[in-house]
């Protein structure tokens, strides 16, 4: 008998519990929990929280409010598209006490759990995975989590048990942001559902700055203001009358891995297949992100393969560039190529609709205020703007789509794994030796806040956490520190960018290659087997060898398209100059003008950098965020 009903749980014996639903929507969740009042009569504040989710639902919405909780939810329908409505409730014990469940996400292994809940006697009214997570709470409490596979943010509030859960998926592809609050919490898919409220006041501690400008050094749960943060993946937030308490429902175990490379490659195509198989199943159009190279021309091929053998027609894919990249494209170690000559090549081997998405600088540059409103937070410039109308672009023929994200971090495909230089060096590999924006800081500020030591303090925290293998030694034992850091910080940011503008459109992006047990196998891989056949990503390309034309098996990582157009070079290198003297920035008097202009006309491409502009993108949009959002540095 599982735990949870040991300990008298929610049990299924005798009267069925009632379930019924009110109109709502599968990914966008808010609430309120508050033990000192009525939130009951304050419902008006839940659906204004609720309201501002409006683009991650576009189909549906709905509250629920009770004495102490209020939960809203905004729906994109994707399965069982009349059944799924949320807030979804149960009525237990023999005082009918509601369970109310708000939940985004996909669960992709629900008719498996489906059909274990219903030989233990729940019965079902719809063909929701929303209504399989709620029967899996019932029976299994918090622990339900374990049990899930797929991406997920969730909230239940138990009424018999006064307890409110927060959960997240392991890899935290779907966001939840809360705010501890006397006597109770707040909490969001975003951001601004959290500053909906009229409590929740929003500060920047100086101390942000260090994550500010360099996001990628946020540990898992920190955010730049004060107060708020996310649920960290993998975890779960018990919010009671006690208040608020995080602890691990999953964490990577690092294990002997007794499978010879032929084995290895075996079953890395067997987990693909079978996780890009639960992951097309919806209930509307699916498409596929292809940029040619082979992470995502790997899962077209899949994709293709299945909606070929189903007589669906053609699966349609996407890539995105620039108007003028035949002209202004330069190659860096992070993009040595253009994607649209491989882009066409894979779409043309594997017979998929291919469209070419080719977006004007100006246009790129119109799209940054949608961006920063779909984050909240700051965004990485170009990088969020193009997202944005790419995804919009995708829209407008589908509501599901399949992306490559985490392909390197899972299998070791960044240039900074295989430069011994940078490997060895006691800091995080992804930033190398490029420089630090925090050294634009005025003196006063760096001697305040320390950043060199605020960076190096992160690093240990996160070493500290490196699941480590008794006995490993040498490069496999520092690789698997390099790949723990990868997928702590650059993942982190990929999957935060990829989720924020794919929602704003009311788009849902599934990332094949953040499936926990497919990471679960090839993270105890060896890292001499990963580079086995002298490349990165070794498994990988061996596991697509018949799938995809030598080019695109053998193309070098790169990454997601940078703008180079020179007129957007020379707008970012003038707005940063203006930043010290401007009395109207935020920013302007924690500059050092001095140190600006040396950034400006110094800096130049690094490893992960495209070019000047790239690196100082964060200032401008840091500078932007706050005044638009009416902050201050405190």
């Amino acid at each position: 008998m599982p735990a949870d009903r040991r300990a008298g749980h929610h049990r299924p014996e005798g009267p069925h519990p009632t379930l019924s639903w009110k109109e709502c929507a599968v990914c966008g969740l808010a609430g309120w929990l508050d033990f000192s009042r009525d939130v009951g009569k304050e419902r008006a504040v839940v659906e204004a929280m609720t309201e501002t989710l409006r683009a991650r639902g576009p189909d549906e919405g709905g509250v629920w409010t009770g004495p102490h909780a209020g939960l809203g939810h905004r729906r994109l329908a994707v399965i069982d598209i009349r059944g799924g409505r949320q807030p979804m409730t149960a009525e237990v014990g023999p005082h009918r006490e509601p369970v109310v469940l708000v939940y985004s996400g996909e669960i992709y292994n629900f008719r498996e759990l489906r059909a274990e809940l219903g030989r233990l006697g729940h019965r079902f009214t719809t063909r929701s995975d929303t209504e399989v997570l709620l029967r899996a709470y019932l029976e299994w409490g918090a622990g339900c989590a374990e049990r899930l596979r797929g991406m997920f943010a969730f909230a239940v509030w138990d009424s018999s048990r006064e307890e409110l859960l927060l959960v997240r998926d392991r890899l935290g592809v779907k966001p939840l942001y809360y705010a501890p609050r006397p006597g109770g919490v707040l909490f969001a898919s975003e951001p601004k559902g959290v500053l909906a409220h009229p409590a929740f006041r929003p500060e920047v501690a100086r101390e942000a700055l260090t994550i500010l400008l360099t996001p990628r050094l946020a540990l898992p749960g920190e955010t730049p203001l004060t107060g708020l943060y996310e649920v960290k993946p993998g975890h779960v937030v018990r919010c009671d009358r006690r208040g608020c308490h995080e602890y691990p429902y999953w964490r990577l175990v690092s294990r002997d891995h007794r499978d010879d490379v032929a084995t290895t490659v075996d079953t890395v195509r067997g987990l693909l297949e079978e996780v890009v198989e639960q992951q097309l199943v919806a209930d509307v159009p699916v498409s596929c992100m292809l940029s040619g190279g082979l992470d995502s021309s790997l899962l077209a091929a899949l994709a293709a393969r299945r909606a070929g053998g189903r007589g669906e027609g053609p699966l349609r894919t996407f890539s995105v560039g620039f108007v003028g990249d035949e002209r202004d494209f330069r190659p860096t170690a992070l993009r040595p190529e253009r994607d649209a000559p491989y882009a066409r090549m894979a779409a043309g081997h594997l017979g998929t609709d291919h469209v070419e998405v080719a977006l004007d600088p100006a246009e790129v540059a119109g799209a940054r205020h949608a961006a920063l409103r779909a984050r909240d937070l700051p965004t990485r410039g170009h990088f969020d703007a193009s997202m944005h109308l790419l995804f919009r672009r995708l829209r407008g023929s589908s509501t599901v789509a399949l992306s490559g994200e985490a392909a390197d971090e899972v299998f070791g495909g960044y240039p900074w794994f295989h430069d011994p230089r940078v490997v060895w060096r006691d800091r995080f590999p992804w930033l190398g030796d490029a420089p630090r924006l925090a050294d634009c800081l005025a003196p006063d500020v760096r001697a305040e806040l320390r950043p060199r030591e605020a960076e190096q303090d992160r690093y240990a925290t996160l070493r500290a956490r490196v699941p480590r293998l008794p006995g490993e030694r040498g490069l496999d034992a520092r690789m698997r520190e390099v790949l723990f850091f990868s997928l702590h910080g650059p993942l982190a940011g990929l999957l935060d960018r990829k989720d924020r503008m794919s929602m704003a459109v009311g788009l849902e992006v599934r990332v094949p290659y953040c499936d926990h047990v497919l990471l679960e196998y090839v993270w105890n891989v060896p890292w001499h087997m990963k580079v086995c056949d002298g490349r990165e990503k070794s498994l990988l390309r061996m596991a697509a060898a018949d799938l995809l034309p030598p080019e695109v098996l053998t193309r070098p990582k790169t990454a997601y398209p940078a703008l180079h157009d020179p007129a957007h070079e020379a707008a970012v290198r003038d707005a940063v100059l203006a930043l010290p003297g401007d009395p109207g920035s935020p920013l302007g008097g924690l500059l050092d003008a001095a140190r600006v202009r040396e950034f400006t006309e110094g800096a130049g491409p690094t490893m992960t950098h495209a070019g000047t502009a790239h690196l100082l993108l964060p200032l401008l949009e840091v500078d932007r965020w706050l005044r638009e959002y009416g902050l201050e540095i405190g």
